[in-house]
């Protein structure tokens, strides 16, 4: 059903790695490639036992870096989906790594996190992300991507942000947030219907990524695949909701609920 490859990881946020991998998995992926330093092994092998690990540097490594390119393009090849960013790290070594793995692949990938906090910093690769690439920024991501301060005048008009994020990158965005917002050149807008503020806790996004990731490699479209991908990862929050209680969910019920979300509403791909 499709592999996925997911730059990510460092010391102290292994646990992002680990949700996005699970979440591909449950997403259909028949693999998640985990490309992460060394140092976090123990803890991805104990928490995310049916993920691939491909491991960089020694165990004493704390984050990817620069020098790790090489080695992580191998993977490239083989994967149907890529994305980057979970427990990323911002290192200045990583970031360079991320213009590299960017500029040799034509592969589109679903860009999070950390990497979107590199990306509004290196605003000469821009140009490298194809159209299919999809970027996932909550409101203060999106204003650092497009130079504004803080997320405060996203949320004053999340229409015109959207479109302005689409304009400047010129591939799929999806603006997190109340009523998330999907958007790519020539497309419409549209408004997920699913969710609840009760996922605006830490480790959603990441669930996220390795959801939109697991879709494109299943051969979904990238607009298509950040559509279904909100809607279901939504829906998900809304089933953990009704069980346990906003004020109570965390990152994880969206993992245990995802199966029972993709099971009333099917993927066809």
């Amino acid at each position: 059903m499709g592999r996925v490859l997911i730059v990510c990881g460092s010391r102290g946020m292994a646990g992002a790695a680990v949700l996005a991998a699970k979440a591909a998995l449950r997403g259909g992926a028949g693999y998640a490639v985990l490309a992460s330093p060394g140092g976090i092994s123990a803890e991805l092998t104990a928490a995310a036992p049916s993920a691939v690990l491909c491991l960089c540097g020694d165990r004493q490594r704390e984050r990817l870096l620069a020098e790790d390119a090489a080695a992580i393009l191998d993977q490239v090849g083989s994967a149907q989906a890529l994305a980057v960013g979970p427990g990323l790290g911002t290192h200045a070594s990583t970031g360079e790594l991320l213009r590299e793995l960017w500029t040799r692949s034509a592969r589109p990938w679903v860009i999070d996190a950390d990497a979107l906090n590199l990306l509004a910093e290196a605003k000469t690769i821009r140009a490298s992300l194809t159209p299919s690439s999809i970027l996932t920024p909550h409101p203060g991501e999106a204003g650092r991507l497009l130079g504004w301060e803080g997320g405060g005048r996203v949320q004053e008009d999340r229409p015109a942000a959207l479109a302005a994020l689409v304009e400047e990158f010129g591939c799929v965005v999806l603006l997190k947030g109340a009523g998330t917002l999907v958007g790519a050149p020539g497309r419409a807008a549209w408004t997920n219907p699913s969710g609840n503020p009760g996922m605006a806790t830490a480790g959603s996004g990441d669930v996220l990524t390795g959801l939109i990731a697991a879709l494109v490699a299943r051969g979904l479209e990238a607009y298509e695949a950040a559509r279904l991908g909100a809607f279901l990862h939504g829906r998900a929050g809304d089933l953990a909701a009704t069980a346990l209680g906003q004020e109570s969910l965390v990152a994880t019920d969206l993992l245990r609920f995802l199966p029972d979300a993709v099971r009333q509403h099917p993927i066809a791909c």
